[in-house]
């Protein structure tokens, strides 16, 4: 297959040719050609074997950009044993509609992605396909918190990080002991900083908002305790660590400081935190019950500035599908969770506006999630594979219930004008193209 990729900036800190509006030739899925665009006037275009599938609305200048791939550090898509919410076919046509060529799946499936036969399923139903899976095996059993999972057996089949998922590891003794195991090999436990105890029964961030519209609060303390408890071990253990899902200006202090100190912490944060804060939940929304919940527009002020400076490493679209009915009830018995990923750089745009430099964004989204878990590097020059993310910054999306590529119904963005469009992806020789 060849693919000529006409008058499209390149969004890459590691290529020669970052900054620069270039004409892109892949043959076969490697960068044979890359040289500065010569018709500058005419409108950038994508033509694959010969056919033209995509020319910019355009005339002139430049609207066309190209990145490495993007990287979902954790998504849900419930394939074994939840397809009415999700399955990896849905998903993987979420993962093209967003932009994403390589997605780490969270390990909540049933059964659990505890076992390499799990890893060997969810390999081989994505096998040939443009997007690239990455299961997250359980750190314990059935990711239950009692006993420790087959973590090498798992690593050795396929996964790149460890997790719970959405049942965090509450026993600290056991948590000890995955990150000392983890260690053993190099490997990466991936926490979402939730202290079930303190957090039971509450239905969204404790404050004035939460007394005012008489719901039961989730207090800051089940999110910071649950980080400082990690860090701790953290720091006795020396292994790797990755907190996901971080959603206080605290945390972010928290994760600052402890990177200072040179501690293996890496972190992300998810595209509705940078964008939202508790005052959706004003007319008792269950869209926009999540967790770790919705917080104040300090902590969200907080969230931009520690991805700005580099305290938030990456993103993680926590995408997490339900059926119609998981949150089409009261709010106190809908489920948790937004069916984001097809939307989550339109939604991460919107919540960053001008705050954070476009550049920081792809990095977060390319390189730095690539080298924290161990992917294929990408760097966008000649002779290197092609798997790249192409994207505009200018014009809006607007996706529809009855076009969205999810199964997930619980979509608040669903209908809603949001910048920035995500024209394809091109990855293992095949391109797509929404």
């Amino acid at each position: 297959m060849q693919i000529e990729i006409n008058k499209v900036k390149v969004t890459d800190s590691h290529s020669p040719f970052n900054g620069q509006v270039v004409d892109i030739t892949i043959t076969d899925g490697v960068i044979t050609n890359i040289k500065a665009a010569k018709k500058l006037k005419a409108p950038a275009s994508i033509v694959a074997d010969g056919e033209e599938v995509w020319k910019s609305p355009v005339k002139e200048g430049n609207e066309l950009l190209v990145s490495c791939g993007w990287v979902d550090v954790f998504a849900d898509y419930r394939e074994p044993g939840f397809e009415q919410k999700e399955t990896i076919e849905t998903g993987l046509a979420t993962a093209v509609a967003g932009g994403f060529t390589d997605v780490l799946l969270a390990p909540n499936t049933k059964p659990a992605i505890s076992s390499k036969s799990i890893i060997q399923y969810i390999h081989g139903a994505a096998a040939g396909h443009t997007v690239n899976l990455h299961p997250i095996g359980s750190a314990t059993q059935n990711a239950d918190g009692k006993d420790l999972a087959e973590m090498l057996d798992m690593q050795a089949n396929g996964a790149v990080a460890f997790s719970d998922g959405w049942k965090p590891i509450q026993n600290p003794n056991l948590m000890l002991k995955a990150l000392e195991y983890a260690k053993a090999f190099d490997g990466t436990i991936v926490q979402f900083p939730v202290d079930e105890t303190l957090s039971a029964g509450g239905l969204m961030n404790e404050g004035r908002l939460s007394t005012a519209l008489g719901m039961p609060g989730v207090p800051l303390l089940a999110e910071t305790l649950m980080i400082y408890r990690d860090i701790e071990l953290l720091r006795y253990t020396g292994s790797r660590l990755h907190i996901t899902g971080v959603s206080s200006a605290e945390s972010v202090a928290m994760i600052k400081k402890a990177k200072a100190e040179g501690l293996p912490l890496t972190c992300s944060v998810t595209p509705y935190h940078l964008a939202l804060t508790e005052d959706k939940l004003r007319t008792y929304d269950s869209q926009y019950k999540v967790s770790p919940p919705l917080r104040t527009e300090a902590d969200r002020q907080a969230l931009i500035q520690g991805l700005a400076d580099g305290t938030i490493d990456c993103i993680a679209s926590h995408h997490r599908p339900h059926e119609w009915d998981a949150k089409t009830k009261e709010f106190e018995y809908a489920a948790d969770g937004i069916a984001i990923q097809e939307i989550a750089f339109n939604v991460l745009s919107a919540g960053v506006g001008n705050a954070v430099a476009i550049e920081k964004v792809i990095e977060a989204l390319t390189n730095v999630p690539r080298s924290i878990f161990n992917l294929d590097s990408c760097t966008i020059k000649k002779g290197s594979k092609a798997t790249l993310t192409l994207f505009t910054i200018e014009g809006e999306t607007t996706v529809k219930g009855a076009t969205r590529k999810s199964k997930g119904m619980n979509n608040p963005f669903l209908n809603m004008a949001l910048p920035g469009k995500v024209i394809g992806i091109c990855n293992n020789n095949q391109l797509q193209i929404n």
